[in-house]
């Protein structure tokens, strides 16, 4: 007699069965692979600036190569000069004190806010999340066994909530909120005001924050950053910080990033980190000590390139009947509302999501897009605009020519 295959057989855990891929690395993929294909696909998924990393950056990590010292393991937690570096970069570019014992480093952005996430919730524990969100947030919460509450936002507020929004979304089991300014995908920027609110807010009810710096440096216009912590000093205690510098020095394959917040906290992770994966490469660490140590300008160049690829992507897609884009602010997305397209009739088919619309403008017109839906919002696309003047008019103009064709 036998008895039927019990759960516990599963091939893969239902922890991580539940996770989904990273839609915009997947985007990014599928177009590379056309592209290799043969096929002229022209991709605006990945949020990757298109500039070489610094050469004075590159130089450093070159030495490290040559120096033993680096051959071998080193900290867990990080160089201790790297360490020092990225506290005296936070001073000197957000006005945040901290101490080198409060930073710990982590291969990129991603592990970054999972051992954040993973080092502070428990089962059950509630984090809202405003949406349009990066993907990776409710994935990394929930794989910390938290609980994402998305609260959304829309074209008609900048794609920023409000506190009255994150409070309704407040329960007794909400530990902690997320706070992302500059935003990926929407490139909302909060203002001064509106950031100490929320953050004031948030220790009005004990609740942590965990805000993601790494767009600090792209913002445009009258736009500017500011750190929440330093606008509201009542959080430093309940108030961890995430950057890198993959985006601000075009240094995405390098994979260095890092958590700021209280020691404790900072200890845990660091721990959770050596079983993990131990330290990050020696190599690419040394050569974040040059990134984070050295002047601003080459990110001024990027910077500039970015606000005029910005300006005319908007014009751009809102030339397109149906289209509706804010101007973003900061990073370096554009995210169109493409609502009033969806059903009309484009090239015999009618496309009643985004998802359905992205896999349209990628077969007929190819060109990558990521769907709203990613993001936790239907109806929109998240285009890149950290690619070459030519390609992004080329793209823009393909979507132009095909979403023109649409028909009620």
């Amino acid at each position: 007699m036998t008895s039927a295959t019990p759960s516990s057989e599963r091939r893969v855990s239902a922890r991580i069965g539940a996770i989904s891929e990273s839609a915009t690395l997947a985007v990014d993929a599928k177009a590379k692979a056309l592209k290799a294909a043969g096929r002229p696909v022209i991709g605006f998924g990945a949020g990757e600036p298109d500039f070489p990393t610094p050469d004075y950056i590159v130089e450093a990590a070159v030495e490290a190569c040559r120096d033993p010292k680096f051959h071998r393991y080193t900290p867990a937690g990080g160089l201790p000069e790297l360490k020092k570096a990225i506290a005296e970069k936070t001073r000197r570019d957000s006005g945040y004190e901290v101490e080198a014992s409060q930073v710990l480093v982590t291969n990129g952005g991603k592990q970054a806010i999972y051992n954040a996430f993973a080092a502070i919730l428990d089962p059950g524990d509630e984090v809202i999340v405003p949406a349009p969100y990066w993907t990776t947030y409710p994935e990394s919460i929930k794989l910390a066994g938290g609980v994402p509450v998305e609260v959304v936002a829309d074209e008609t507020t900048g794609y920023r909530v409000s506190v009255e929004q994150l409070e309704a979304a407040r329960t007794e089991r909400t530990k902690v909120v997320l706070f992302v300014s500059p935003s990926n995908p929407t490139g909302a920027v909060y203002s001064e005001e509106d950031t100490r609110a929320i953050g004031e807010w948030a220790a009005e009810h004990g609740l942590w924050v965990m805000t993601d710096e790494i767009y600090e440096h792209l913002v445009y216009g009258d736009a500017k950053f500011t750190s929440l912590p330093v606008v509201v000093p009542a959080l430093r205690d309940k108030c961890i910080v995430v950057n890198g510098v993959a985006k601000t020095y075009a240094m995405t394959g390098w994979r260095v990033g890092w958590v700021i917040g209280p020691q404790d906290v900072i200890k845990a992770a660091t721990n959770l980190q050596s079983h993990a994966t131990s330290n990050v490469s020696n190599v690419a660490q040394v050569a974040a000590i040059a990134a984070v140590s050295g002047d601003l300008d080459a990110v001024a160049e990027m910077r500039k390139a970015f606000d005029r690829r910005r300006q005319l992507m908007v014009k751009m897609l809102n030339d397109i009947e149906g289209v509706y884009c804010p101007t973003p602010e900061g990073a370096f997305y554009a995210y169109p509302s493409v609502k009033g397209l969806l059903g009309k009739e484009i090239r015999g088919k009618r496309p009643q999501s985004s998802v359905e619309l992205a896999a349209l403008i990628l077969d007929e017109a190819e060109v990558a897009v990521v769907p709203g839906e990613a993001f936790g919002t239907p109806g929109y696309l998240r285009l890149s605009y950290a690619l070459g003047d030519e390609d992004l008019v080329e793209g823009v103009s393909r979507i132009q020519k095909l979403l023109g064709e649409a028909k009620a």
